[in-house]
């Protein structure tokens, strides 16, 4: 039986963090300042949570920046093992992030938006680690990184999913009543959410709970 993995994000707080593990959780995304999105928290209080959290689990770094040095920066601060890029790298700044630092692993976001995603999913997939499939728009005025509640067109993420070499996480808009759908449909490698799992802003054990079942469910 192939399972599928979970990581969920925007852990606030190590209670929280200690609470998607006791869940399941075998990741966790520590949401670092940018201009929109929910869930973000201050550099020091994910570099606590990170060195706090026992292997297996792993923890991302929620990144916006797109320089190099400055991602460097932004990792050495808060020392987890994985670096999300929610906004767009070009290739030699890809490989710069690639050289500098060797034992972290660096997942691309591609924020599905047509059939164009396609082509930029796959031309990331060359030098990362792990692609994550989002709902944002980082063309729009106000850059949306994610954690917008939409769900975005599965059949692009399908075919994202089988020309894909590297893994590939699914967000957007997941939650306990369609995560199963999106298993069936889209056969990632991990889902990944924020909002669906809470309630007022707060992790909430239920949803988490009824969103691990359906999961394991749907692997069956």
């Amino acid at each position: 039986m192939t399972r599928t993995r979970l990581k969920v994000c925007c852990i606030s707080s190590p209670d929280e963090a200690q609470a998607a593990i006791d869940a399941g959780a075998d990741a966790l995304g520590l949401v670092a300042q940018m201009v929109s999105g929910p869930g973000i928290i201050p550099d020091a209080t994910i570099a606590r949570i990170a060195r706090d959290i026992p292997p297996p689990v792993s923890t991302f770094l929620l990144t916006s920046r797109t320089d190099p040095d400055q991602i460097v920066a932004h990792h050495r601060a808060c020392r987890t093992d994985t670096i999300q890029l929610v906004d767009r790298l070009a290739p030699p700044e890809h490989a710069a992030l690639r050289e500098q630092l060797p034992g972290v692993r660096i997942v691309q976001v591609v924020h599905v938006i047509g059939p164009d995603s396609i082509d930029e999913a796959m031309a990331a997939s060359v030098h990362c680690h792990a692609l994550l499939l989002d709902s944002g728009n980082p063309s729009a005025a106000v850059k949306q990184f994610g954690g917008t509640g939409r769900v975005h067109d599965w059949s692009v993420s399908r075919d994202i999913v089988e020309r894909s070499p590297i893994p590939v996480f699914l967000a957007g808009g997941i939650n306990p009543s369609n995560v199963a759908d999106a298993i069936r449909t889209v056969r990632p490698y991990a889902i990944d959410l924020c909002t669906g799992v809470r309630t007022d802003a707060a992790l909430d054990p239920a949803k988490l709970a009824s969103l691990v079942a359906e999961i394991r469910a749907a692997d069956c």
